[in-house]
């Protein structure tokens, strides 16, 4: 993204704030970072800490400063309050500021998935299970404009449906978001999980392949007016 807006705008220079909890994500990033010396028009601020935390440390220093492009990808299911979230990083938006919001759409397997099983699977002190499908009735509640996108995805998820195979078992926990799923799940969750998954609410099949619909949702908020 860094790349495309310097093609747009090479003479602009550009205060990059990282908000990121995990030390090892973080230093991911410096390790990218410094393997690209032609980012050299980049200042990299890193703000090792949650989106509450970088919210708390920005009102408690009473900053003033103001962004013209905040992105959250994947990261809105991780949050207590996806809308007061939302508010709070729109609000830091500069004139003609855009903030991007990228999740599972609400019409993915993820979706369907979560829609029937939330209350067996989500553990909401970990993950709210949110799509886009969730913020835009949030936003629409509120009255916020927006715009939306789809990204068309696709995952095979074929090696779920054999019983004990190791590979379908790890994308089991990645589908639940569930540590070993399928030992620690009921019979009865178990089956009714992978009826669904196997379902075409969720995905299709295909010359002997299941194919999980794994369509994100691209959410585009301005500045409130």
């Amino acid at each position: 993204m860094l790349d495309e807006l310097h093609k747009k705008h090479p003479e602009v220079t550009v205060d990059n704030e990282v908000v990121e909890p995990s030390s090892q994500q973080l230093h991911n990033y410096k390790v990218l970072v410094s393997q690209k010396p032609e980012l050299n028009y980049i200042k990299f601020i890193w703000n090792k800490m949650t989106a509450s935390e970088f919210e708390e440390h920005w009102k408690l220093r009473k900053l003033t400063k103001k962004a013209d492009f905040i992105h959250m990808i994947q990261m809105l299911y991780y949050v207590k309050d996806p809308g007061a979230t939302i508010s709070f990083f729109q609000s830091l938006l500069d004139k003609n500021g855009k903030l991007l919001i990228i999740l599972v759409s609400g019409e993915s397997g993820w979706g369907k998935l979560w829609r029937k099983y939330r209350n067996e699977l989500c553990n909401t002190e970990i993950s709210q299970c949110v799509t886009t499908g969730d913020i835009k009735s949030l936003l629409d509640s509120k009255g916020v404009s927006y715009q939306s996108f789809d990204l068309p995805s696709q995952m095979d998820i074929t090696e779920c449906f054999t019983e004990g195979d190791e590979k379908g078992e790890l994308l089991l926990d990645f589908l639940t978001e569930v540590l070993d799923f399928s030992k620690t799940a009921s019979l009865e969750l178990k089956a009714g999980v992978l009826e669904l998954l196997r379902h075409p609410d969720c995905s299709m099949e295909s010359e002997g392949k299941v194919v999980f619909n794994n369509n994100l949702g691209v959410i585009v908020i301005n500045k409130p007016t």
